[in-house]
């Protein structure tokens, strides 16, 4: 189930178990997974985008071998919040692959994670090639990083 609210995507998936979190774009998909624990999120891949069933193929593996609970898909809103075309391509996928699973749906605001995980690579004085090679999953660690800090937060306010 799509879940458009991040507080009911959060609530619908289990306190305990891995998340993936997805860097979804025109020619790649970043990934990245959460411990089980839900408190670290860790780049895992990139896959080139070949056709949906394919790369539906490739997530399902993921998935399965990570025991993953939740799917979170990085929404690349305009600057202004607004949603332009590349929101409605990520909706889209997001539809597609809701037929295919059971696992709850939940979008986070992605806005500057590509940014950020360019300074981080940059500081870390990777070479050009390999910030091109890893930039997509790095991406999607920084968009599940912050979508797990951010369940963390909620998960503490309704203990008390």
């Amino acid at each position: 189930m799509i879940h458009d609210v991040f507080e009911e995507f959060a609530a619908a998936c289990p306190t305990f178990g891995a998340l993936i979190g997805l860097d979804f774009g025109e020619k790649t998909i970043g990934v990245a997974v959460s411990d089980r624990m839900g408190t670290v999120a860790t780049p895992l891949e990139t896959i080139r985008r070949k056709k949906f069933t394919l790369d539906a193929d490739r997530l399902e593996e993921i998935i399965a071998d990570r025991e993953v609970k939740g799917i979170l898909l990085g929404l690349p809103r305009n600057m202004d919040g607004s949603e332009g075309p590349r929101c409605q391509k990520t909706r889209a996928f997001a539809r597609n692959l809701a037929q295919r699973t059971d696992l709850p749906i939940g979008f986070w605001d992605e806005r500057l994670s590509t940014v950020a995980a360019e300074r981080a690579l940059l500081e870390a004085d990777t070479s050009r090639k390999r910030r091109a090679e890893v930039i997509d999953h790095v991406a999607a660690g920084y968009i599940l990083q912050g979508a797990l800090d951010r369940m963390r937060h909620l998960r503490r306010d309704q203990a008390t």
